[in-house]
């Protein structure tokens, strides 16, 4: 069974030895991905790989003599391939959207209770997929009496489902714990995993040299995902870091500034958690 109750009361969430990358280095988040050849390489390695795996298997489709089953397994890697694809160039292109100077942040009034249940929603349905029937999703629930706050809600969702896709790839089997909770005027969201990919994350999310950190760990997409989530907590004015989780899992935690939508003397920031499991 799996240990889910490595959280603590502490502001950060976790109990043990920790390592922290506050995400405050203007310069390494600041360098443009366009820029970095090891990135340019791997994006067209990557595009390459997966290309080559939909014509293997749409070829593989056509054949009348494979069964319902094979045929409905060929469609379903004929869609991860693309799902790959698509969020690999929509994180590249992002993060060089952001590194033109041309994005910025929109904030506006949401419930982060109802925003957080449609992501763990989005999450379930994708853990139905036969390739993730090891896997299990837990969440951590928080409802608050002041349930209105001022957040840039398209880039929090996008941190969560970057994190959330990132610990989906390292847990083959396990489980995968997202939350968050508002103390201090700071919202704080986690995504904790039992996978094999803490090594991994902490390299990308302190790595001063892409180059290095990706012929240590070739995997261009993680590189990606992680330098665009610098950089959207980044232009939040947030910090991020990641603790282990276990042995190999990790834990990758995020704060930004929130605003409440009501009167700080009429608003009170009680809440009561629950947790949920498939």
């Amino acid at each position: 069974m799996f240990d889910l109750s490595g959280h603590s009361k502490g502001e950060s969430g976790e109990t043990g030895p920790r390592s922290k990358d506050t995400g405050q280095s203007k310069d390494l988040i600041g360098r443009k991905m366009i820029d970095c050849p090891s990135i340019l390489a791997g994006l067209s390695r990557e595009m390459r790989t997966q290309m080559n795996a939909i014509v293997a298997f749409s070829f593989l489709l056509n054949k009348k003599e494979y069964s319902g089953e094979e045929r409905e397994e060929f469609s379903n890697q004929i869609y991860s391939s693309c799902e790959q694809i698509i969020s690999l160039f929509d994180n590249f292109l992002d993060s060089a959207i952001i590194d033109t100077g041309n994005s910025g942040t929109e904030s506006g009034i949401c419930n982060p209770n109802e925003e957080f249940n449609n992501l763990f929603s989005e999450f379930r349905e994708q853990l139905k997929n036969e390739r993730y029937k090891d896997v299990i999703l837990v969440s951590d629930n928080q409802t608050f009496l002041n349930s209105e706050y001022l957040i840039d809600t398209n880039r929090v969702t996008r941190v969560i489902r970057n994190l959330f896709q990132n610990a989906l790839n390292n847990t083959k089997s396990g489980y995968i714990k997202v939350g968050y909770f508002i103390k201090n005027d700071k919202l704080t969201g986690f995504v904790l995993d039992s996978g094999q990919g803490y090594f991994k994350c902490k390299e990308f999310l302190q790595s001063q040299d892409m180059a290095q950190s990706l012929s240590r760990f070739n995997d261009t997409f993680t590189a990606v995902s992680m330098a665009l989530t610098r950089k959207l907590i980044q232009m939040m004015e947030g910090s991020l870091w990641i603790e282990s989780n276990g042995l190999t899992g990790s834990g990758i935690y995020f704060s930004v500034p929130v605003t409440s939508a009501f009167n700080a003397e009429d608003a009170t920031n009680k809440f009561s958690n629950t947790m949920s499991t498939i």
